[in-house]
C-alpha cells in the first residue's frame, strides 16, 4: 500500500477557491480502480493549511491517476507544501 499525507499552503482568502476546484480530483481519485481513499480538507486551526490524504493498493494504480499533476489554475494558489509517500505492507484496523 502506498500513503501519501501532508498538507499545501494557501493564501487563507484562497482556500476556499482551491477546495472548491479539488471536488472533482477527489471524485475522480475515488472513482479510480485501486484508490482506498482520498481527502483533502481545510485544517481546523491554520487557515492557510489543506491536509491531504491519500491511500492507494498499487504503484501502478496511483501512477495512473497522478498523471500530470495539479492543473495551472490549482499550482497558482499554491504557496507551499509538505506531502510525503510512504510504502507499507501491513496495517491494522483500529
Amino acid at each position: 500500500m502506498i500513503i501519501v499525507a501532508g498538507y499545501l499552503r494557501v493564501d487563507a482568502a484562497d482556500r476556499e477557491a482551491y477546495l472548491a476546484t479539488c471536488v472533482p480530483v477527489v471524485e475522480q481519485a475515488r472513482a479510480t480502480e485501486g484508490c482506498l481513499d482520498f481527502a483533502l480538507s481545510a485544517d481546523l486551526v491554520d487557515p492557510e493549511r489543506i491536509n491531504v490524504l491519500e491511500r492507494w493498493a498499487t504503484r501502478a494504480a496511483l501512477d495512473a491517476f497522478r498523471g500530470d499533476g495539479t492543473g495551472d489554475e490549482q499550482t497558482a494558489l499554491i504557496t507551499g507544501a509538505d506531502v510525503r509517500e510512504f510504502t507499507t505492507e501491513s496495517e491494522t484496523r483500529l
